[in-house]
């Protein structure tokens, strides 16, 4: 039953990843959790299903080319050393604290988007290019987050590509699967080392989440912006405050 529960977890992330730009492992952690998966194994599990999840929803994008290369490069540059820094110090870190941390970055995360979303209008950066050290903060610090969450970063990716750099929704969304099917490889490679993943309930979520994230993609490009992150934002609070409770 929890496999075929894990299934229909991988067919709602997937299509969520695709549609706001994300991963999915923030989400799918505490989900996977209350149908019955150990903390830890929730944790890391999802992250290798996100590798060719976000590759293929990332190609939708790159199809109406929406992907920023140059914010893509300097993202993996930085983040991929600082994801597998954070990764490693989830072997001194307590798997049921690392579910609620998730928790509380969801609703953290919602409220942000909520918050943005009723604000006047901000210009984004459509032509000036953003500064090396300016992407290089941005990707250091999600990647040591991503990796110590078991994340591919794309939770904070795509809020922080828009805040702190100004970048067009539709491209964030699609810079950020980018680098996040990059990102979720070392941590992928760490938690595997340390035993965390359970290799059948990815194969299971991966097969469901792949599909649906293409087609993730394709809706998102065909919806308002300030449409999705409203709706996005009130299901990632009222999610993580569902799993806080019930942890």
């Amino acid at each position: 039953m929890s496999l075929f529960l894990a299934a229909l977890t991988g067919l709602a992330i997937g299509f969520l990843s695709g549609l706001m730009g994300k991963g999915g492992s923030a989400i799918a952690t505490p989900l996977l959790h209350v149908i019955g998966f150990p903390a830890i194994i929730a944790v890391a599990s999802p992250l290798p299903a996100t590798v060719p999840s976000t590759m293929i929803a990332s190609y939708a994008y790159s199809e109406q080319h929406l992907v920023d290369w140059r914010v893509v490069r300097w993202s993996i540059c930085c983040g991929v050393p600082a994801t597998a820094l954070g990764a490693l110090t989830t072997r001194w870190v307590d798997g049921g604290l690392l579910v609620r941390v998730t928790d509380v970055v969801l609703i953290a995360l919602g409220l942000r988007l909520l918050v943005a979303a009723y604000r006047p209008s901000q210009p984004t950066n459509e032509s000036a290019i953003v500064a090396a050290w300016e992407l290089a903060v941005v990707a250091t610090a999600v990647g040591v987050i991503s990796g110590l969450l078991a994340n591919s970063g794309g939770f904070l990716l795509a809020p922080l590509f828009i805040t702190a750099l100004k970048l067009p929704i539709k491209s964030a969304l699609a810079s950020s699967l980018a680098v996040s099917s990059v990102l979720a490889i070392p941590g992928t490679i760490v938690h595997a080392s340390l035993g965390h993943i359970n290799w059948t309930l990815v194969l299971i979520f991966g097969s469901t989440s792949v599909p649906l994230a293409f087609l993730g993609a394709r809706t998102a490009m065909r919806i308002a912006a300030h449409r999705l992150e409203r709706g996005y934002g009130v299901m990632l609070v009222v999610m993580g405050a569902a799993f806080l409770v019930i942890a």
